[in-house]
């Protein structure tokens, strides 16, 4: 029984299906909106917390230079 789920689960995959969607012009700059807007909220996590992340980030390496 699960062989023959996997079976089909591959077949499924393996298989091509033409979609007949279009994607109009619009959706890309939504999309480059979208990354722009993460890459954005990124730093902007980063700087309200810098001096924590500073403190960790030589924790990091402060205990990797007392191993070596």
């Amino acid at each position: 029984m699960f062989k023959k789920f996997c079976l089909y689960i591959i077949l499924l995959l393996v298989t091509q299906v033409n979609a007949y969607a279009y994607i109009d012009p619009g959706t890309g700059g939504i999309i480059l909106q979208a990354i722009i807007g993460f890459i954005a909220a990124g730093i902007g996590i980063v700087s309200l917390y810098w001096q924590k992340f500073k403190e960790k980030l030589k924790k990091i390496f402060k205990s990797k230079k007392n191993i070596d």
